[in-house]
């Protein structure tokens, strides 16, 4: 007996002082001789989670929920039960993590208002996992402010001002609801939950800067996540997920070629333990390899991210008008845009207005604009402002204003160069490029596209094609189409225009047969006399 008290001393005292390792083993003795009390197993299964061995970690808090409904812990089973949840839910097992939220809702209605109470809400308000279909709603957010009164804990503090947070920038109010998560940030960073509700802060932080395209604040956040990590062990489960985030900020900023196999080897790592975070890293792989003219690379990852319950839109649709078919790609779009909240739209109509003008739809380009317009307004956010910013030069150079076009466009790549993006600034190069020939300032146009081609040799990405009605001259085919039959016209294979354009052989053959149709003609031969015609008109 005396050597069962000295090995669970230890384990205690272990635990403390943020030896994992040694606690781990010390608790699993203790076990052993069932010594261990419910709250030494609710140690030992945070041990575990430390040490990122999630499935140990749930079997340690269902043995350490068990032991303390047999010790009659009421709040201590329920406060067992919903990290039980918390960490299902996570792993995407939603139905499991739902019953075990419900099984701890069950206890604590018996109870007197506590941080177990303040658990159940988050998790409730964060998952909708009572199907209102609203995130952190209004409710919720009341009901946490009113326990964080009433119990003064920096736990429930941490967590309503999560909530509030949340609510405030769904809501548009962006600066307010950031002075919320960065306060409760703070006291993650200072241990002041624990930390397995520390890791969700963490993540829910970092996760709306990213949906946000506030690069800055997720870089800082990033920072000190991994800090809080690196002092905590190598084994930590958010190191993995810090490693994520990181790596998508590398993409942001051009890194691909440090980003792309490391993405893959986090997003491997993290499958089982976190497939929402490892889904989003699996699309920002989809992403470069996408730019970087990878196609078939790029549709793998998608379907990576997609089975992880990441849809790849906008980036698989705009893969699809690559190929061509705007009228596929417009139907992905609009889909996806029918399943997100305002904020997850964002991110979709930039796209979707490059889609409506290749598909000759300018009605619904604008209408997609003036949302983006007005998310700009309302969220405060550089990004989205960028994004609105391009969508205006887009549209403008449609309708042939080509001088209204240059202001926005200069204003979208001053944006892109203050957040730190290459890609996206050479993107913005080339839209100004068309609408300076537009313009008839070839020389101008010229200058710029070589700017643009400097930014892209550098990423290893192939240059962007403008399609814009404007700058086709008024020609039956789209700036993809021009490139292809200029090539068939100076006597290029279809292999050949593969490679010039890193486009797939099957997508040349799609496009050449659009070309015939387009203009009436049956060969190769044709095409291309009709292109030596027509060559002198073509505006690149």
């Amino acid at each position: 007996m005396a050597d069962t008290v000295a090995v669970l001393e230890q384990a205690r005292a272990a635990y403390r002082s943020g030896d994992w390792e040694t606690a781990r083993e010390a608790f699993e003795g203790a076990r052993r001789d069932a010594a261990a009390t419910g709250a030494d197993l609710r140690a030992l299964a945070s041990c575990e989670w430390w040490l990122g061995r999630q499935d140990a970690c749930l079997g340690g808090l269902e043995s350490a929920f068990r032991v303390l409904s047999d010790e009659r812990d009421a709040m201590g089973a329920a406060e067992a039960a919903l990290v039980v949840a918390l960490v299902r839910l996570i792993r995407a097992e939603i139905t499991v993590g739902t019953a075990w939220v419900r099984r701890a809702r069950r206890i604590l209605a018996d109870l007197p208002d506590s941080r177990g109470h303040a658990y159940e809400v988050y998790l409730t308000a964060s998952m909708d996992l009572d199907g209102t279909g609203a995130l952190w709603p209004a409710e919720s957010v009341s009901r946490m402010r009113e326990l964080a009164d009433a119990l003064r804990q920096p736990a429930v503090s941490a967590l309503s001002a999560v909530a509030a947070g949340m609510h405030a920038i769904r809501a548009g109010r962006t600066a307010e609801g950031f002075a919320q998560l960065d306060e409760a940030m703070l006291c993650v960073v200072s241990d002041e939950l624990e930390p397995e509700w520390a890791g969700d802060v963490l993540c829910t932080t970092i996760h709306v800067c990213h949906e946000l395209a506030d690069f800055r604040r997720m870089a800082d956040w990033t920072r000190a996540t991994e800090a809080w990590c690196a002092a905590r062990g190598a084994h930590v489960l958010y190191a993995g997920v810090c490693r994520v985030h990181r790596l998508e900020l590398q993409s942001a900023s051009g890194e691909w070629d440090a980003a792309e196999a490391a993405l893959e080897r986090a997003c491997e790592d993290l499958g089982s333990d976190h497939p929402w975070i490892a889904g989003e890293g699996w699309n920002q792989l989809g992403e470069i390899r996408r730019l970087r003219g990878d196609a078939a690379g790029a549709r793998e990852a998608y379907r990576r991210a997609s089975e992880a319950g990441i849809d790849p839109v906008p980036g698989e649709a705009l893969l699809v008008l690559a190929d061509g078919d705007t009228e596929r790609a417009a139907a992905m779009i609009a889909a996806a845009l029918e399943q997100r909240d305002r904020m997850g739209r964002a991110r979709l109509l930039r796209p979707g207005i490059e889609i409506a003008l290749a598909d000759r739809r300018p009605r619904e380009a604008e209408h997609l604009l003036d949302e983006l317009e007005d998310d700009a307004r309302a969220f405060g956010s550089d990004g989205f402002h960028a994004w609105a910013a391009h969508g205006r030069g887009m549209i403008l150079i449609q309708a042939g204003d080509a001088a209204g076009a240059v202001g926005r466009l200069h204003a979208a790549l001053d944006l892109f160069r203050r957040l730190g993006q290459p890609w996206e600034q050479a993107n913005v190069l080339c839209w100004l490029a068309t609408a300076q020939e537009l313009r008839g300032e070839p020389a101008l146009a010229a200058q710029l596209r070589e700017q643009a081609g400097a930014i892209f040799e550098r990423l290893g990405a192939p240059p962007v094609v403008v399609r814009s009605a404007a700058a086709d001259d008024g020609g039956p085919l789209t700036a993809r189409e021009r490139e292809i039959v200029e090539l068939v016209a100076q006597g290029r294979a279809n292999r050949q225009i593969a490679d010039e354009l890193f486009i797939s052989e099957k997508t040349v053959s799609r496009h050449l047969a659009n070309i015939y149709v387009k203009l009436d003609v049956g060969s190769r031969t044709a095409a291309a006399a009709w292109w030596r015609e027509h060559a002198g008109k073509r505006v690149r």
